[in-house]
């Protein structure tokens, strides 16, 4: 075993969640050079990507088993684990995943990178907090860094697929118990992505493109998802707790349910996680769910270890060598891997032996059985395949022949066939992608990893295409073929609330133009009751589409949505969304996803409509915005008028005075007559339009600009914590309350016409007191308007005193008849 350090070695450890990930990327960019092991290709390409955006593609580099990509002057490196270069000098050197040392199938991979990968300048390993005690004890010198989770991990409770959140991530430890739920989830919600770790890097990023753009609000995976590929996910939901090992089934432990769990939630928003159960093998256990909570995993006992540095003296030499044990007590020797079984089954082939008789040979015999079993064949059907391969490396010029590397791949260049066949298909690619990326097993290896690339590619195409089919489209041709042809002579019938029913078996809910398929349809029944079913609504969809483009302004509303943006409602069903566009008053608008069962020229008219009533809306309720909107577009208006009308608009026709006081002062008289006759008031304190603080016109400006808390209707004076109580709504903050903008304004004008230069005087309380002010909230309101409080006569109580607009002395009672002195002149509009 080889143990040796260059450089001071950091351990970043924790959690999932934390940007350890990130750290490690940061850290090696800021370096000369760098390369960082991963534990998938799909995370290694996914980092590749990001670097490549930074230090641009001419110097970064890929290596994993079937791709690389390595520019000639490629100074940082994104690599599997396996692929690791360590005979490359650079200056940073990065381990991702390492607490993955104690898997019994890779896991001595990980613990060699761990012991024998460093930097001349930096190395980091990053890994779980479980990883602790066998650093401490493999590499003493290491500066061990906690890394906290940046938000809240909860548990939800078990929760059937029909009652998932949005943005939900389903783990499952099998490919048929992926597809299986993918199918439900299509039929209960409308569809799901799929991601699992034998998908190419190309039709995994398609299908996490669809979950993260929003086309499907679920997500179907392996525990492939565990080990840091980025997704918006909220929640995670376990299928099962129990995995295939390779040996044996067995219920998952704690740290790898913490590192799937850990997905849920980004940077510092919270998630959450749960199981499909609540009951049997496949529940938590309160002691699991408490220790997922609170980050708490088990600490590694030991790591598991194998030569990476082997004898190539002979067969028998590197056999011993790979089954030697370690010497430290915390390392275990690795089991039986693939490819030391199947050097063991070579090496009882005499033909093997007899070509085999030197360091060289005996190397190249072992890189041979380093081809991963991509195709899941066994140990027996992949040694064949491997001892034809490496017949074909040890004699005449040591090349794969043209022929039959040609007439393989060849053979896998065909996209039909269903997800399964395509699936495989991919898997034997790589195959041939690993032959074609070792340089002197090819007489042409850049040519062949160029065409194995290319055939990889158009399968995952062809199988994300055959995915989103199978488990996103309702009415795909696939289902269509397999339905009699007398199915669409079935009754089918839409009741009044949107319920579709064949022959009074329910078959699901149409709401709008969304259809949802009934969760408890017999099963035997389903595929031609929907096919009838989808037939019939054909003819639903374009009546429904025409009822909407012919709609009265009364059956469409703006509506709220969770997030800022408004939404168009029609007969109470979604049909559109307000995208940020030009202004306030000119926003996009999106047709909503239901809308495609629409034939483009429906869905053209359809948008016609809603921008149609879009604009008479504010045209009709909002006037004062439609006129500020054609002001900001007419060149005649002047630039200083044409910048507040649009800063106006913005605001939604109310604005502080001070945030537009260089705008204000640059009107001239002609503007400020404009502006006035827009239905704009220039107040003391604030701009603002008294129309849109009319009742009916303020809910459509709540609804225009996504205010959440709206003040009671008709208010004049609200306490200060009330909702509503704030610029945005019209009401301008002053102490203890909070006063709408027009009747500051009215205050204002009264102390105006009620004062005499600069001579202390007593305003007329009787305003203020019918607005509801109280002497405090007056104070204040006059401290803003540029007055401070004078004493009236030596006997009064201490009274208040200002000094610009920060109180230095506090009356012991509130003042009653207080006289105030001019401080600055109102400035008026």
């Amino acid at each position: 075993m080889s143990q040796f350090a260059r450089s001071p070695v950091t351990a970043v450890l924790g959690p999932t969640n934390t940007g350890k990930t990130h750290l490690a990327v940061e850290r090696m960019c800021g370096h000369a050079s760098g390369m960082i092991g991963f534990p998938l290709r799909l995370l290694a390409r996914e980092i590749y990507d990001r670097v490549v955006r930074l230090k641009g593609v001419e110097s970064v580099g890929l290596i994993t088993g079937e791709e690389k990509i390595l520019p000639p002057k490629a100074k940082w490196l994104l690599c599997t684990a396996e692929s690791m270069p360590l005979e490359r000098e650079v200056a940073f050197v990065g381990l991702d995943e390492a607490q993955l040392g104690a898997d019994p199938e890779r896991g001595h991979v990980f613990t060699d990178r761990l012991l024998r990968a460093r930097g001349y300048a930096e190395t980091m390993i990053l890994g779980s907090d479980s990883l602790k005690p066998m650093l401490k004890s493999l590499v003493p010198d290491a500066e061990i860094i906690g890394r906290p989770r940046f938000s809240t991990l909860s548990y939800a409770g078990a929760k059937k697929l029909s009652r998932l959140p949005r943005r939900s991530a389903i783990v499952a430890f099998s490919a048929e118990e992926v597809y299986a739920v993918a199918e439900a989830l299509r039929r209960l919600r409308g569809g799901a992505a799929v991601v699992m770790g034998a998908l190419s890097p190309r039709t995994r990023n398609a299908q996490v493109a669809m979950f993260q753009a929003g086309e499907v609000d679920y997500l179907v995976a392996t525990d492939a998802i565990g080990m840091g590929l980025n997704m918006d996910v909220n929640h995670v939901a376990f299928a099962s707790l129990s995995k295939f090992d390779g040996r044996r089934q067995r219920r998952l432990t704690v740290a790898e349910m913490a590192q799937i769990a850990g997905r849920a939630g980004r940077h510092q928003k919270d998630g959450t996680f749960g199981a499909l159960h609540d009951e049997g093998p496949s529940a938590f256990t309160p002691e699991e769910v408490l220790a997922l909570e609170a980050h708490k995993v088990p600490r590694l006992e030991y790591l598991y270890w194998r030569e990476g540095e082997p004898d190539f003296a002979s067969i028998d030499a590197l056999v011993a060598s790979l089954e030697a044990k370690p010497h430290e007590e915390v390392l275990r020797a690795a089991p039986e891997a693939v490819d030391l079984a199947v050097l063991k089954r070579l090496a009882e082939e005499d033909w093997v032996r007899a070509r085999v008789r030197s360091p060289q040979m005996v190397a190249r015999l072992w890189a041979a059985c380093g081809l991963p079993d991509f195709r899941k064949l066994g140990v027996d059907p992949h040694a064949r395949f491997v001892g034809r391969l490496f017949g074909h490396l040890s004699e005449a010029n040591g090349h794969v022949p043209h022929q039959w590397f040609a007439d393989e791949i060849q053979r896998l260049d065909n996209i039909s066939g269903d997800v399964e066949t395509l699936a495989g298909r991919i898997a034997a690619a790589r195959s041939w992608a690993y032959i074609a990326h070792r340089a002197d097993w090819l007489q042409d290896p850049i040519h062949w990893a160029e065409r194995t690339r290319a055939i990889e590619e158009k399968l995952s195409d062809a199988l994300h295409a055959s995915l989103t089919q199978r488990f996103v489209d309702k009415r795909t041709t696939v289902l269509l073929r397999q339905i009699g042809a007398d199915a669409s002579n079935l009754p089918v019938t839409i009741g009044p609330e949107g319920e579709v029913s064949v022959e009074e078996h329910p078959l699901g809910t149409l709401e709008g133009f969304r259809f949802t398929v009934q969760p408890d349809a017999r099963a035997a029944d389903k595929r031609m009751l929907l096919a009838a079913a989808e037939k019939r609504l054909a003819g639903e969809y374009r009546k429904r589409g025409e009822a909407l483009i012919e709609a009265p302004d009364h059956e469409l509303t703006l509506v709220p949505r969770p997030s800022p943006e408004r939404g168009v409602e029609w007969r109470g069903h979604p049909v559109a969304t307000l995208k940020p566009g030009t202004n306030r008053v000119r926003p996009r608008i999106v047709l909503d996803r239901a809308l495609d069962v629409l034939d483009p020229q429906a869905r053209t008219a359809i948008q016609a409509r809603l921008e149609a009533w879009f604009a008479a809306q504010i045209t009709r309720h909002l006037p004062v915005l439609a006129k500020l909107d054609a002001t900001c577009r007419d060149p005649e208006a002047g630039g200083s008028l044409r910048a507040l009308a649009n800063a106006l608009l913005d605001a939604g026709g109310l604005l502080p005075r001070r945030a537009a006081a260089a705008l204000v002062e640059g009107l001239d008289a002609d503007a400020r007559k404009r502006l006035r006759a827009i239905g704009i008031t220039i107040g003391t304190l604030d701009l603002f339009a008294p129309t849109l603080l009319k009742p009916a016109a303020a809910r459509w400006r709540r609804e225009l600009m996504a205010l959440a808390e709206a003040p009671p209707e008709g208010s004049t004076v609200l306490p200060r914590n009330a909702p509503g109580a704030d610029l945005a709504h019209g009401f301008r903050p002053l102490g203890a309350q909070a006063v709408r903008v027009d009747l500051v304004e009215r205050i204002a004008r009264a102390a105006h016409d009620a004062r005499q230069g600069r001579k202390p005087f007593v305003p007329d309380p009787a305003l203020a007191t019918s607005i509801g002010l109280t002497p405090e909230t007056l104070a204040r309101l006059m401290a803003q308007l540029g007055f401070k409080t004078a004493r009236a006569r030596e006997s009064e109580p201490q009274l208040w005193i200002w000094q610009g607009l920060t109180p230095v002395a506090k009356p012991k009672a509130a003042p009653t008849d207080n006289a105030f002195a001019v401080l600055a002149g109102l400035r008026s509009g």
